[in-house]
């Protein structure tokens, strides 16, 4: 059960980050310019590797085990980041 936590807790996480990353890059498509984009590109990655960095760090910290929550993380930025993606491209 407490596996099954972690996942949860770390893909709300990744969830979360995703909905920002889909902000930025919603911001960025508004400019309609290729720099713009680039750099929204840029901020995305580096704000998913935050996010994975962030866990990691935390790990003696989380009272999870941390790699549950590190692939609980990735999963939810990966997924949501999908589905953002495909939202974003049929507007």
């Amino acid at each position: 059960m407490i596996y099954a936590l972690a996942v949860l807790a770390g893909a709300v996480w990744g969830v979360l980050v995703a909905l920002l990353n889909m902000a930025i890059m919603k911001r960025c498509l508004h400019k309609n310019t290729n720099s713009a984009i680039m750099i929204g590109n840029l901020a995305r990655t580096l704000l998913d590797l935050a996010a994975m960095a962030a866990v990691f760090l935390l790990r003696d910290v989380l009272p999870l085990p941390y790699v549950f929550v590190l692939v609980g993380t990735a999963a939810g930025l990966s997924i949501t980041t999908i589905i953002c993606s495909y939202r974003l491209a049929g507007k």
